[in-house]
């Protein structure tokens, strides 16, 4: 990958504060994305869901059927719209890398946002924070506080670095993955420019690299999505 990224450095100058635009652009594009089909999903409900209405209800299930397996549902219905969305635009993020990836100038500026780690630790350090949000609103700040020191105080410690792991691991998990993709697929991809020959041998292996990407891509969006349902029933659940 001999390309860097569009970046703007030191905004409004702070020596470490770099934007780089690759990440803006495509996580606006992904948002966008994520709005468009929630807005054509949820447009014109019937009583009897037919075509994209029917689909939008599988995955409302779907994110349903995570959240109850890790909480009771009355808790845990709070909880489906943060799933929803988190579970689309990872997806939809995750894929943006697959078909093609745009270079302008030796500049990546069209790929998948969470082949990034600024990105995916961001989601990751937002999770973890509401999941001690909703602790804390739920049981209260003393009784939220007191869950670090049970069922011994010695314990005490020994969570507090598990918040940051699971921070980090969350965050890492995902980057990984989808990183590793979006290199062998240009690797793949600067074979089949080397010649006629290797265009030919190449097609096959990134077809059948592409399709197994956009499982992987399923298969991280909903890991993320059932690992902050878990952590959340931790913090919110009364036999944490």
């Amino acid at each position: 990958m001999d390309h860097g990224s569009p970046t703007i450095d030191n905004v409004f100058g702070i020596g470490w504060l770099d934007f780089n635009l690759s990440n803006i652009i495509m996580t606006f594009v992904a948002s966008l994305i994520v709005f468009i089909i929630a807005v054509i999903g949820s447009r014109n409900l019937q009583r009897k869901p037919t075509g994209f209405q029917n689909f939008m209800e599988w995955i409302v299930d779907f994110v349903k059927g995570m959240i109850s397996s890790t909480m009771d549902w009355k808790t845990g219905r709070r909880f489906l719209p943060l799933g929803l969305t988190l579970l689309m635009y990872i997806f939809i993020a995750n894929i943006l890398g697959i078909m093609f990836m745009v270079v302008y100038d030796g500049e990546l500026w069209w790929k998948s946002p969470t082949a990034d780690p600024g990105v995916t630790l961001t989601l990751a350090v937002m999770v973890v924070a509401l999941t001690h949000y909703y602790g804390v609103r739920l049981k209260g700040t003393k009784g939220y506080i007191k869950e670090f020191f049970s069922p011994i105080p010695i314990l005490f410690p020994l969570k507090i670095i598990e918040e940051f792991a699971n921070t980090l691991t969350l965050g890492m998990r995902l980057y990984g993955n989808i990183y590793a993709g979006e290199v062998l697929l240009t690797l793949l991809v600067g074979f089949m420019a080397t010649g006629a020959m290797e265009t030919v041998a190449g097609v096959i292996p990134a077809l059948l690299w592409q399709g197994f990407k956009l499982f992987i891509s399923g298969i991280q969006a909903f890991i993320f999505v059932m690992l902050t349902m878990v952590y959340m029933s931790h913090k919110v659940s009364e036999d944490h």
